[in-house]
């Protein structure tokens, strides 16, 4: 029998102490925030505590605050979440935490603790720029090995910053600055002359 979210709240409080930043119960999940320089600790004890049991990473993320919603966001820009799952026990929880430094967001790596992480961090450090501390072969993974910046931070160009062709003189791929000028598309609503008349569509018109 799975743990209540009440229930498994407490244990989780209980579990992570001082280094416990925030908790939220909400929609029936958990989530919880730890510092970043307990964010490896936190995860091993979230994996070894018998009573806890989270065996799976289900999903590693990064996330870029700088534009949250409509409102101005005071708080550090970089965040990695995760969600795990504990296939003993069946029960989950979301875990978060902010990176300490927005020029050079740093966490450390999860790839000991599980090793599922790997890919994930790595697109995490792709799309968002976010260096994960231990990782054992962090490079690219969605992006070719020459693109610049990281394309889902917020302020990231939609037409990006560089564009790659094939030069049939040099007979390679090359890459320069993106030679599409920004526009604003404006879809165009084309309808018949007559249209939503109820005499044309009966005949009478």
């Amino acid at each position: 029998m799975p743990l209540t979210p009440e229930a498994l709240l407490a244990r989780l409080r209980e579990a992570i102490g001082e280094d416990l930043v925030k908790a939220v119960l909400a929609l029936g999940e958990v989530t919880l925030e730890v510092a970043p320089e307990n964010w490896l600790a936190t995860c091993t004890r979230l994996r070894d505590q018998a009573g806890l049991s989270f065996d799976t990473l289900i999903d590693l993320c990064g996330v870029d605050y700088s534009a949250y919603r409509e409102d101005s966001w005071e708080g550090r820009r970089f965040a990695v979440v995760i969600h795990l799952l504990s296939v003993k026990r069946n029960h989950r929880v979301r875990l978060r935490t902010f990176c300490a430094d927005d020029d050079l967001p740093l966490v450390d790596s999860l790839v000991n603790v599980w090793p599922a992480a790997n890919w994930f961090e790595r697109e995490a450090f792709d799309l968002y720029g976010i260096v994960f501390a231990g990782h054992p072969d962090l490079r690219r993974l969605l992006t070719d090995y020459g693109f610049i910046g990281h394309p889902f931070r917020k302020d990231f160009p939609l037409s990006g910053h560089v564009e790659m062709r094939y030069d049939p003189d040099m007979r390679r791929v090359i890459y320069q600055p993106v030679t599409v000028e920004p526009r604003e598309v404006t879809p165009r609503i084309l309808r018949e002359k007559n249209y939503g008349d109820t005499d044309v569509e009966n005949g009478r018109g």
